[in-house]
This record gives C-alpha cells, sequence and structure tokens, in this order.
C-alpha cells in the first residue's frame, strides 16, 4: 500500500472545518482623505514630521559623517564609529527623492524607536559622481541634518568600507524605558541593596 492510499485511508471520515466566509476588502475613495480616518480612529496618535526637505548644502561624497550628544560614552561613540556594534535594521535611500527619503527617515526612526532597537544603519549614497561637480551628495547632506533633527538620535557617524564607507550612516538610538529597566536589572544582580 502506498502513502498517499495509507493517508486517504486515515482521512476517511474527517470533515473539514467550517469557516467564516472572509470580507473583500476595499478602499473607498469617495469618502475623503483616508489618513484622516486612520488618524481619528486610533486617536490621532501621529506625530508631524519635523524635518525640512530643502535649503540644505549638498556635501561631498568622501565627507565623513559624525555627530554626537553630549552624555554619549566616548567608548560607545568608538565602537559605533567602527561599526562594532550589531546593526539592527537598515534603511537604503538609493533613487528616492529628497520629500521621499525625508517621510522614510522618519518613519523608520520611529519604527525603531517603537520596536526597541539601538543600531541601525540608513544608506544615502555618495551622490552623482560627476567629475566636474565637487559636492553633489544632496540625500547625505539631508541624512546628516534630519539625524541631529531628531531628538531620539543619541549619535552617527559614516560607516565602515564593507557597510557602505562615506555612502552610509551607523546611527545610535537612545535606549528605550525597557532597555534602561533591563540594564539596571542585570547590573544589580547578586548585590544587596542597602536601605539608609
Amino acid at each position: 500500500m502506498s502513502e498517499e492510499d495509507l493517508f486517504l485511508e486515515e482521512m476517511a471520515g474527517v470533515a473539514p472545518l467550517k469557516r467564516e466566509p472572509r470580507a473583500r476588502l476595499t478602499r473607498d475613495t469617495k469618502s475623503g482623505d483616508g489618513a484622516a480616518r486612520r488618524a481619528a480612529a486610533v486617536g490621532d496618535t501621529t506625530v508631524m514630521n519635523p524635518l525640512v526637505d530643502e535649503g540644505i548644502e549638498p556635501l561631498d561624497a568622501w565627507y565623513v559623517l559624525e555627530f554626537k550628544r553630549p552624555g554619549v560614552q566616548h567608548g560607545v561613540y568608538r565602537k559605533l564609529r567602527m561599526g562594532r556594534y550589531q546593526i539592527e535594521a537598515r534603511l537604503d535611500l538609493h533613487r528616492m527623492t529628497v520629500k521621499q527619503a525625508r517621510e522614510e527617515v522618519f518613519q523608520f526612526i520611529a519604527d525603531a524607536l517603537n520596536y526597541g532597537l539601538r543600531t541601525l544603519l540608513i544608506t544615502h549614497g555618495k551622490g552623482q559622481r560627476k567629475p566636474d561637480q565637487e559636492r553633489s551628495a544632496v540625500l547625505k547632506a539631508y541624512v546628516n541634518q534630519w539625524l541631529q533633527d531628531l531628538e531620539a538620535v543619541q549619535a552617527f557617524h559614516s560607516a565602515q568600507p564593507p557597510h557602505g564607507g562615506t555612502g552610509a550612516v551607523y546611527v545610535l538610538l537612545k535606549k528605550s524605558a525597557d532597555k534602561k529597566r533591563e540594564n539596571r536589572e542585570r547590573f544589580m544582580k547578586g548585590r544587596v541593596q542597602l536601605d539608609n
């Protein structure tokens, strides 16, 4: 007897489960702005994007991006610069307009914060490589400004060559409240807390 015959013999008398019919979801284009309706449904927890999308001068393709907020330890920043932290999420901005990249960067950072991610890589590219144009890295210049404008970004630095070199940037976000609590618990484990 073949495996198929055995299977059919075992399944004889088995009835399929009853399933509710699936509803087909369609977009109602007549009822106005979908984003406004979604925001109202969730209690309007969306934050307006504060990033600018005009007025920033392009940078040189080989310019090294670097930024560190006060309070970030030198050792932490050095490890970030050297690419020694595990990259938890990546965003590639190639072939995007400044307006598209602005939305993507803002949403990417917001999503990373929601998921408790800390180390990111954003690939912005080096711009058009024209020998007659020295400063042609438009997105790079905007990413440099945007990351400094976002309060959640603690530090960033141009990536090491295997990760894109000066065409990409490592980003370090602030710790979430959960991560801070985990660290406190880990460092307090086995220690006796003294009450004065």
